[in-house]
């Protein structure tokens, strides 16, 4: 296979100058062009051709949500990586780039020492991202496509709650990163007003950026969701997002069952790590759990399978199929924790089926 072919849009001489740099010291990476702004890079991709593209969002002429609206109008399966100020605007812009189809994001250091830090960044994240979406993007190119199976209403949504065939659910935990935030939506589209458990989740986001994606989900969605609070009692229906930078876990507090905040070190280099909020729920919960796994880089989330898998809890997992990259839900399958494994519409009814109704237990 021949290198990843990569074109850099941004309007900082210094930074495409630096990103450019460090990719190119890269033997399965070639970076076939650079572009000022979004219009200059439309303009050359016809000529370089590029497998992959680095996208800043603040850019002159046109900024980085216009160019990526007409790649995708005009290149719907290229993979576009986005580089975001670490600012409430930037957080704001990446959440409304990752909407419309950009494939994942990297946040710019800011202040002193950012050169250094920039250079940790593509290095450590940026260059495995890459090398991850493009490996995923030649998967699928060669892996026949689960067949969905025909979309019906959700048992939910037409006011009926299926008796349920699996262990009593008291909380269900969630874990996503690289392509997370479309894959949450699309879940939490299926989920009713009156879901009767907490959801616990972890996707894999920087501090502000947690907030706003809690934001987002509650604007878009019939549940409310909310970043975590230490100290906070789980109630059903709620929905809480771990903090970027801290890990969220629960603990039994004599009758009540609380949420918990801290900043032990990273685990899978995250923090919030998955595995960490799996691990407690599995703790507090045994059985009760039921775990969701979707797309994202990496392995964050298999050994809190396994310790949920040991409490007797269920898994279910995202596909290949449908994953922006099948790192996480592909770890947990190939170990044989998972119960299912489906295709991302059908994740969200196949919550609903395995917790039912029990509408008003509080979780004590």
């Amino acid at each position: 296979m021949g290198k990843i072919r990569v074109l850099v849009v941004d309007d900082a001489v210094v930074f495409r100058r630096l990103v450019s740099e460090e990719l190119s010291k890269d033997p399965d990476l070639e970076v076939v062009g650079t572009a000022a702004n979004g219009r200059l890079a439309l303009q050359k991709m016809t000529h370089v051709n590029p497998d992959l593209v680095i996208l800043d969002l603040e850019m002159p002429e046109m900024d980085g949500l216009q160019t990526l609206t007409e790649l995708r109008k005009l290149y719907p399966r290229l993979p576009v990586l986005m580089f975001s100020a670490l600012t409430e605007r930037g957080a704001a812009a990446t959440l409304d780039a990752l909407a419309l189809g950009a494939t994942g994001y990297f946040t710019k250091p800011a202040g002193s020492g950012s050169l250094d830090a920039s250079l940790e960044v593509i290095r450590t994240q940026l260059i495995p991202e890459i090398k991850a979406v493009w490996a995923a993007v030649q998967a699928k190119n060669t892996t026949k496509p689960v067949e969905n199976a025909p979309r019906t209403a959700s048992p939910s949504k037409l006011g009926i709650w299926p008796r349920p065939a699996y262990p009593e659910v008291e909380v269900v935990v969630i874990g996503s990163s690289t392509g997370g935030p479309n894959a949450l939506a699309e879940v939490f589209s299926h989920l009713p007003a009156d879901f009767p458990v907490p959801i616990l989740l972890v996707q894999h986001m920087p501090p502000m950026f947690t907030r706003l994606l809690a934001e987002r989900l509650t604007a878009e969605h019939r549940l409310k969701a909310q970043e975590g609070v230490s100290g906070a009692e789980l109630h059903p229906g709620e929905v809480w997002v771990a903090p970027g930078n801290h890990h969220m876990i629960v603990v039994r507090n004599g009758t009540q069952t609380r949420l918990l905040l801290h900043q032990d070190p990273p685990e899978n280099s995250c923090r919030p790590a998955v595995d960490v909020l799996f691990r407690s729920a599995a703790k507090v919960f045994g059985s009760g759990v039921l775990a969701v796994v979707l797309t994202g880089m990496g392995q964050d989330g298999l050994r809190g399978c396994e310790a949920i898998r040991e409490a007797g809890g269920q898994i279910i997992v995202q596909d290949e199929a449908t994953s922006v990259v099948w790192g996480m839900p592909g770890f947990v399958a190939r170990a044989g924790l998972a119960d299912r494994v489906l295709p991302l519409q059908r994740l969200g009814d196949e919550i609903v089926q395995r917790v039912g109704r029990r509408v008003g237990r509080n979780v004590r």
